[in-house]
C-alpha cells in the first residue's frame, strides 16, 4: 500500500505542549479508527511551524477525508516513491 507525507502548516507547532500533542494524536487516532483499516499513521515529526506525518493509505482521497473530520491541515501531501538511509550506501 502507498505511503504518503504530508505536511501541516501549524503556527507555533514546536511550542505545543505534550498535553496538546496527545490530545491531537487522540484526536487522530479516533478518526483512523472510524474510517478503517485502510488508513495507517506511522508517525510525525513536529517542527517550529509544521508537522511532518507519514501515513500509509490506498490514496490521497483517505489522506484529506482524514484531515477534514479530525480538522488538521493537510497543506501538502506526496506519495513516497522510495525510502532510503545509510545502509542504502552498502547495496
Amino acid at each position: 500500500m502507498p505511503k504518503f507525507l504530508i505536511e501541516r502548516n501549524i503556527p507555533a507547532a514546536g511550542e505545543l505542549t505534550p498535553e496538546q500533542l496527545v490530545a491531537i494524536s487522540q484526536k487522530s487516532c479516533s478518526v483512523i479508527r472510524a474510517i478503517g483499516p485502510e488508513i495507517q499513521w506511522l508517525h510525525s515529526f513536529v517542527t517550529q511551524d509544521k508537522i511532518y506525518c507519514i501515513y500509509i493509505a490506498p490514496n490521497e482521497d483517505i489522506i484529506r477525508r482524514h484531515a477534514e473530520e479530525g480538522g488538521f491541515p493537510a497543506n501538502f501531501i506526496t506519495a513516497i516513491t522510495t525510502i532510503i538511509d545509510p545502509t542504502t550506501a552498502d547495496a
